[in-house]
């Protein structure tokens, strides 16, 4: 197994044996994206569709 397939496999594990950890920070990443986005001139509700819809996709 190679470096980049061991790491996959770590990192893969840590999601499935920490699921609330891996949803707290993409729902962090998220907020911070649209935070970004809003401040470089995009409309709120625009901004808060797109952050539901990719946190639909991410998880719960």
């Amino acid at each position: 197994m190679g470096f980049m397939d061991d790491a996959k496999s770590k990192a893969q594990d840590a999601m499935d044996n920490n699921p609330d950890k891996v949803e707290e920070y993409s729902d962090q990443g998220l907020e911070k994206g649209g935070d970004f986005a809003e401040s470089k001139g995009a409309s709120s509700e625009h901004v808060d569709k797109g952050k539901d819809t990719l946190d639909g996709k991410i998880g719960e």
